[in-house]
């Protein structure tokens, strides 16, 4: 079920993508509208397999107020007009010189974008929205988007105005909407976190990109290699390796979300079972951290060797027991870890001599409601090097999985590799 607010935009592409999930496996192109829905579309572009774009449509204000739309302009010239408009007297020549003035922009973005249209014809196409007020934006963007005969045109908003949505459904053909709360308002008020995207953060995304992801088998000294999941976006600034914690696996819901959040910002990830499937069956594996520690140290050498990612340097995200592994080898690998995160950790289970030996600035993130895992944490943090610090999520519980709790902690990682790993 759909919960209102969404925390941010990001939360609530991710909800859409499940909601877009019948797409997968047909190389949809996600025509995200700039500039707040760009960082949306990477979401569920990657999701789906998919590919990303823009559509670029402006929308046409009226005189006095530049917020009530007349209609819209697409970046092949084309005005849309509301039927309401029809209703207002305008001054001779407002429509077409207001139509020129934003055409004019629309162009000027798509060279600072740096990137060309991807051709849709007979493509299944997806446009994509943070909201759906009036409609008029999104109105040009499916006409613009029709008008190159693709296969299959989906509208895909988390929220959106009930009257807007009903039009909206006659220029597409599968219309995806999260919610249409009454009144409706604003888009902005359906999320605690609207902050302003920019051009810059858009041309960022733009450039990214994503790799398939390749799915490896990693010689760790198991008995059979292990299976793992490596993404790597274009101009990667670093790897974060996931070492997951007791009964759960490189597939856990928690830590792919956080690892799409570190895609987004640049960074490879690396998910990968620490355990074979026989080893996995037996619960003193789980919690056996020497061994933890080996299998992800013998891994870290295993990336050494690949030189495509020999460069990058290494950020380790560990999630319970495995945040105590992940100290152990930053510890034995102090050239090669450049930063540490733990997400409900225990590292109280590295053991009372490896705190010393940790030079990688280490966050602590705990949930403010998982009282005694907070508590061992504050004890690790005294004995953690002056780098390291305690981030805590008020309300969350050690799964994390309250609204938005999760998203704090994707959040919080995500800010932590910039500031040492950036570089």
């Amino acid at each position: 079920m759909t919960r209102l607010p969404f925390h941010d935009r990001l939360d609530a592409a991710r909800q859409l993508a499940q909601r877009l999930a019948h797409l997968r496996g047909q190389r949809p192109v996600v025509l995200a509208i700039p500039r707040g829905a760009v960082p949306m579309g990477r979401v569920i572009a990657d999701a789906l397999d998919g590919e990303l774009d823009v559509v670029l449509v402006r929308k046409l204000g009226a005189p006095h107020n530049p917020e009530l739309a007349l209609g819209a302009i697409d970046e092949h010239g084309s005005v849309h007009m509301n039927p309401e408009a029809a209703l207002l007297t305008l001054p001779h020549r407002y429509v077409a010189d207001v139509a020129q003035k934003q055409l004019d922009l629309i162009h000027a973005r798509r060279r600072s974008y740096g990137v060309q249209p991807i051709p849709l014809r007979d493509r299944v196409v997806v446009v994509v929205d943070d909201g759906l007020a009036t409609g008029a934006t999104m109105f040009a963007a499916l006409e613009a988007a029709r008008a190159q005969a693709p296969r299959r045109l989906v509208c895909a908003v988390p929220v959106a105005a009930a009257d807007s949505l009903e039009r909206v459904r006659l220029h597409a053909d599968e219309v995806v909407c999260l919610a249409t709360p009454e009144p409706f308002l604003s888009v902005g008020q359906w999320y605690e976190d609207f902050a302003a995207v920019e051009d810059a953060d858009v041309m960022r995304v733009l450039a990214q990109g994503r790799t398939s992801t390749r799915h490896l088998r990693i010689e760790a000294g198991a008995a059979t290699p292990l299976p793992g999941d490596l993404t790597v976006p274009t101009q990667a600034r670093g790897l974060v390796v996931f070492v997951h914690g007791s009964g759960s696996s490189r597939l856990s819901p928690r830590n792919r979300a956080v690892a799409d959040a570190l895609q987004q910002a640049g960074f490879a990830t690396l998910l990968f079972d620490l355990l074979t499937p026989e080893e996995d069956s037996d619960p003193s594996a789980r919690f056996d951290i020497p061994l933890l520690a080996q299998r992800l140290a013998a891994t870290l050498r295993w990336l050494q060797a690949d030189p495509a990612l020999a460069a990058l340097p290494i950020g380790l995200f560990g999630a319970s027991t495995g945040a105590a592994a992940a100290l152990i080898a930053a510890a034995a690998q102090p050239a090669r870890v450049g930063a540490v995160v733990s997400r409900g950790g225990r590292p109280d289970l590295a053991g009372e001599d490896v705190f010393a030996r940790v030079h990688a600035p280490t966050l602590l993130i705990v949930g403010g409601a998982d009282h005694e895992v907070l508590a061992l944490n504050r004890q690790a943090l005294a004995r953690l090097p002056r780098s390291a610090e305690l981030g805590i999520v008020p309300g969350a519980t050690h799964l994390f999985e309250e609204h938005g709790a999760l998203d704090q902690v994707a959040t919080l990682a995500s800010a932590w590799f910039r500031r040492w790993l950036g570089a």
